[in-house]
């Protein structure tokens, strides 16, 4: 038998293949995104005309719109997705018999204080409708990207194809987005070779303010780790021809919008070498970003980075801070050149500073408000003059970028050369300030996280006794390991050590956050399993007030045990009645075992009620 030669990046950039999607009819005449999902639309249970839907359903959008104003987009959602949303949101059987048509309203995430006014509203206007409506309430900056940063990329697929009721531009932006990710999706993943290693989106698409004229960011990071009969250059001009330009223009005919689609596009060598160098606009991608496609690569970058473990090297931050040693011997030999000199000489030490204090290398567009906020206000390491000195260089290049400054006097450049020295040796300075300032945070912190859960697993004690009380229940009984005893006591000693020494070691610093991390995770999984076990059991702890109750669940119902005395929750009347420890004991003993508890809403409102306003600690 013959066999087939393996392909490779380059061998699918010569491919020809065109955007596949079709235009199917229940989707109301908007192109279908999921590609293998053709056969199952054809095979669809529901069938809708929409058109004639959206007349019947106009009075209910506008009724909607009219009563919250502030509203982003409505639409009916494609009859293949129902059975996935109905899944995902544990909506009863009674109701998915009915064959409910599901529709979707995206609000603001500011309005989900409001959620529990809007819902009932929504849900009047819909049984008002005539129509069997089932509304999915959705805020634009949390709700939706969620999807994404869960993986669950087949809603947000669903959500762009949903046959709009209203829309203020932020359905349209989206839809934009999800066709070109599809087009290149297409293009570039063949069967079992996927070359997108990443489709995100940003800017105000993911801010949740894109309307009908806003730009949509989008980031494509391609997977170039087996490329070798073309150059790097050449590789990036032929993906960029094709999914910037042609891509582009195919994604807007079809998404009938007229927003402008903003693509970058990176290779994964150079994207991951970037974020190793903290360019900001990588780190700002990395933070801001939402994937509407993703291969194991973007997510984790992202999960790392909010954990605090992308960090730029102290080689990165040593030279940031090095550029403002260059900018005097520049100045000689330029004048408006040398004031460009200048300005980076001052943000790149200021961004080196910013990354120092353990945030992303903030871009010229905002450095300025972020280093006010962080290093002044914050951190208290910055005065007002160096911030002055800031704003200064940074209003002289905006000035200069946009075409305002024309020149630059001589005498100018030789006072701006020696503020910006002023300015670098000033850093310098804070640096040492700042270093000591995290050390001891870094160890305040280590304390905290340390007896608080040591808190949580022996009660609220007095440093010493929560000590004791580890080495006699969890050292003493084998339920931890032995060294972390002295992990213990060696983080007891850290806030008092650091505050009586001049300056810790930064060895030392490091040996006991590597050591006490150890200690953490340990407590932290022990911690774990006794609230699984509580889990299992059907107890959930509630603290109001200074009271802490048990609630108990059964399947006669839910019981509060609060200092000894046993109430029921009776859902009907809604309120607390006192029982017996006999029928307590009894529901108990009838109860059969179950891996999850949940609680309903209505029970948590009649606790709020009868208790006031309580903590959950399960």
């Amino acid at each position: 038998m013959e066999s087939k030669k393996k392909g490779n990046l380059v061998d699918s950039l010569a491919g020809v293949k065109k955007y596949d999607g079709k235009l199917v009819p229940e989707t109301g005449g908007m192109p279908s995104l999921a590609g293998k999902g053709t056969e199952q639309q054809a095979h669809a249970k529901h069938i809708i005309d929409f058109e004639k839907l959206k007349n019947k359903l106009e009075d209910f959008k506008k009724k909607i719109v009219k009563k919250f104003n502030f509203t982003r987009a409505i639409g009916i959602l494609p009859p293949t997705s129902f059975p996935m949303f109905e899944e995902d949101e544990n909506i009863p059987k009674e109701i998915v018999a009915t064959k409910p048509i599901h529709a979707i309203m995206i609000i603001p995430e500011e309005q989900y204080k409001n959620m529990n006014k809007i819902k009932p509203e929504v849900v009047k206007y819909a049984k008002e409708s005539g129509e069997n409506l089932w509304v999915h309430i959705k805020t634009s900056e949390i709700d939706l990207w969620n999807y994404g940063l869960d993986s669950k990329f087949e809603f947000l697929d669903a959500i762009s194809a949903s046959f709009p009721l209203y829309d203020n531009g932020f359905l349209g932006a989206l839809r934009a987005a999800n066709i070109h990710k599809t087009l290149v999706l297409n293009w570039l993943n063949v069967g079992r070779i996927h070359y997108v290693a990443t489709y995100a989106i940003g800017g105000s698409l993911v801010r949740g303010t894109a309307d009908k004229t806003s730009d949509v960011d989008t980031f494509v990071i391609i997977d170039d780790t087996d490329v070798k009969r073309m150059s790097r250059i050449e590789l990036l001009e032929k993906l960029r021809g094709k999914i910037v330009y042609e891509f582009v223009k195919e994604a807007t005919v079809l998404a009938g919008v007229k927003n402008i689609l903003n693509v970058q596009v990176y290779l994964l060598t150079d994207f991951w070498q970037s974020v190793k160098d903290a360019q900001p606009v990588m780190f700002t991608f990395i933070r801001d970003g939402v994937p509407l496609y993703d291969r194991g690569t973007f997510i984790p970058w992202k999960r790392l980075l909010q954990m605090g473990r992308i960090k730029p090297s102290p080689e990165a931050i040593d030279l940031y801070m090095k550029e403002g040693d260059r900018t005097e011997e520049i100045v000689k030999r330029r004048l408006m050149d040398a004031m460009v000199d200048v300005y980076w000489g001052v943000v790149t030490p200021t961004q080196a500073m910013m990354m120092l204090a353990g945030h992303a290398p903030p871009v010229p567009k905002t450095i300025v408000q972020e280093v006010k906020e962080v290093l002044v206000d914050k951190e208290k390491v910055m005065t007002e003059k160096e911030i002055k000195t800031l704003e200064k260089v940074v209003k002289l290049y905006k000035d200069y970028e946009h075409g305002k400054l024309k020149d630059i006097p001589g005498k100018d450049i030789d006072a701006l050369v020696q503020e910006s020295k002023d300015y670098s040796n000033k850093m310098k300075e804070l640096r040492e300030k700042l270093e000591k300032k995290i050390q001891e945070k870094q160890a305040e912190k280590i304390h905290e996280e340390t007896f608080s859960l040591m808190t949580k697993i022996f009660g609220p004690k007095g440093q010493d006794e929560l000590v004791k009380d580890f080495e006699k229940e969890m050292i003493d009984k084998g339920r931890i390991q032995e060294r972390m005893l002295s992990i213990a006591k060696e983080v007891a000693k850290l806030k008092s050590k650091d505050k009586g020494s001049k300056k810790l070691a930064l060895t030392e610093m490091q040996r006991t956050m590597r050591e006490s991390s150890d200690l953490i995770e340990a407590l932290t999984e022990y911690l774990q399993r006794k609230e699984l076990v509580a889990a299992e059991r059907g107890i959930m702890i509630i603290q109001h007030g200074e009271k802490k109750a048990e609630i108990v669940a059964t399947d006669k119902g839910f019981f509060v045990v609060d200092e000894g005395k046993i109430r029921k929750i009776d859902l009907e009347n809604k309120k607390l009645t006192d029982v017996d420890r006999k029928e307590f004991e009894s529901a108990l003993d009838n109860t059969k075992e179950r891996f999850k508890f949940n609680v309903p809403s209505q029970v948590m409102e009649i606790l709020k009620k009868e208790l006031g306003e309580f903590s959950v600690e399960f």
